[in-house]
């Protein structure tokens, strides 16, 4: 559980994160380090990469995904069968994806 100031630092970092300004390498780390352990933390983080891309659809489909956090935060993070092995392409997922 995140206590109420490390709570409160990752929301600022993630905020700048949303609106493109400065996040220093450090704060990268420390980010993507709880992330990879806090599913919540993991999606904060998507949810303001997503913010920071901007992109607007006007699909209603796209929208629904988007508002689920269920679209992709990468634009080239789509699986190819032809030319990539499934096993490499999930390697990169949070560590809390694993089996237990």
């Amino acid at each position: 559980m995140l206590s109420p100031s490390s709570r409160s630092r990752i929301k600022e970092i993630l905020s700048r994160v949303a609106q493109g300004e400065t996040v220093t390498l450090d704060e990268r780390l420390y980010i993507h380090k709880l992330a990879d352990k806090d599913q919540t933390v993991n999606a904060w983080l998507t949810r303001a990469r997503r913010v920071q891309t901007n992109e607007k659809s006007n699909d209603p489909i796209d929208e629904l995904l988007s508002g689920l956090d269920l679209d992709p935060t990468e634009p080239n993070s789509f699986y190819n069968p032809d030319q990539e092995d499934l096993g490499d392409w999930f390697s990169g997922a949070p560590s809390w994806i694993g089996r237990s």
